[in-house]
């Protein structure tokens, strides 16, 4: 079954207790599904990635609320729902609405309506952790929350837009990239006159993730007792934040939502910063990994690497959130987290054993202080070795 101009293919599963409704249909445009809900709350999640986790909590947070009565996840059918934490909506996130919906596709608001129930389904909050650039169905999304007119639609950004100045932590008022998709989504809610609030993540981690990125560098260098290449002398700093503290921030809007309306655009992360040499400390030690090497390396002598972090200092700090929101800080913390749980996922990922190729690593380590012409026997010739073709 595929979607057309008039209909809109949806999965909807209802997890009411253990028991659960699934059903494929197809929705036209002009169906009416009544609906009396009292601040009802929409989770429009993305297929995965970075913020791929931040709906399954958010989730949990919001079914707490005293505020909100029901909630509604919208998932991108594109998401793989064997993988975390698509996997876990059933068995976790009982009473909970997810509707499925093909949300690259471009759209309009009267298809955005069909997918959600028909003409008279609406939302009372909305969170959007899905749209980037303000077209197909990102746009739609925002016309039926103007003529819903929603109570608050809280909109997950990126503090990747920031253009820094030199000042850190950047404050929300750090020029943005005027071209990025986020800030353009930023100004067409604007000028919808919605109740809009944007928070500004950085790096997430966390047990249900699909993105590891950023902590598994330092683990596939440490396991395999490789040095750790780190641009700089390390002592940058990153604000690495639980997918769960992320959640609870972007709740906290309903602490206060006309000071969320009035201030408009947050910063989102721990304040737990560390440097760059702490998370490869952190790392080794939950490794057990007594001593390591470690690269420091000029970022400018070296094309891409696999770095995952800025080679200079680029973090937030939650200050606004905690001021004008009420939010209580953070609940989890790195070292704890990778000795409970992280390198244990590791392990079960299979991230000791799979297949890597260094050879960015050893440019750094070995090929930029070995003379042209020349041949060093190195570390890195298991994973990456040299072919040595033979004229006849």
């Amino acid at each position: 079954m595929t979607a057309s101009t008039n209909n809109s293919l949806v999965k909807v599963l209802t997890l009411l207790g253990w028991s659960v409704v699934a059903t494929a249909f197809v929705v036209p445009q002009t169906r009416t599904f009544t609906t009396q809900l009292y601040s009802s709350a929409l989770i429009v999640q993305n297929k995965g990635g970075g913020h791929g986790e931040i709906g399954y909590h958010l989730a949990q947070l919001l079914q707490d609320h005293p505020k909100i009565t029901s909630v509604t996840i919208l998932q991108d059918d594109a998401c793989d729902d064997e993988a975390e934490p698509f996997c876990s909506y059933f068995p976790d996130l009982r009473g909970v609405t997810v509707m499925k919906a093909p949300l690259s596709a471009e759209c309009d608001r009267f298809q955005m309506q069909g997918m959600l129930g028909g003409r008279d389904a609406r939302f009372d909050y909305i969170w959007d952790n899905n749209s980037k650039k303000p077209t197909g169905s990102a746009l739609a999304l925002l016309e039926c929350a103007a003529a819903w007119n929603v109570t608050l639609y809280t909109y997950v950004s990126s503090a990747g837009m920031y253009k820094p100045q030199g000042i850190f932590p950047m404050p929300e008022d750090t020029p943005v990239k005027e071209t990025a998709d986020q800030n353009l989504f930023d100004q067409k809610a604007i000028e919808l006159s919605l109740p809009y609030v944007s928070f500004r993540p950085q790096y997430i981690y966390g047990p249900k993730a699909n993105k590891n990125d950023y902590l598994d560098y330092f683990l596939d260098r440490l396991v395999r007792e490789l040095p750790v290449p780190i641009p700089g002398d390390g002592s940058q700093l990153v604000s690495l934040t639980h997918a769960r503290d992320v959640a609870s921030l972007l709740a906290s809007v309903l602490n206060n939502e006309e000071a969320a309306k009035q201030q408009r655009f947050f910063n989102c992360g721990t304040d737990q910063l560390v440097s760059y040499k702490e998370v490869a400390d952190i790392c080794a030690e939950a490794a057990a990994t007594e001593k390591y090497e470690t690269e420091f390396y000029d970022a400018e002598l070296f094309d891409k690497t696999k770095f995952p972090f800025r080679d200079t200092d680029f973090y937030v700090a939650p200050d606004k959130a905690k001021e004008l929101l009420g939010w209580s800080g953070p609940t989890h913390k790195l070292k704890d987290d990778m000795k409970e749980w992280y390198f244990e996922q590791y392990k079960a990922r299979g991230g000791p054993e799979k297949k890597m190729s260094f050879l960015k690593d050893w440019e750094i380590v070995v090929g930029s202080k070995t003379p042209p012409q020349g041949y060093v026997e190195s570390i890195y010739d298991k994973y990456d070795p040299l072919v040595i073709e033979i004229e006849k």
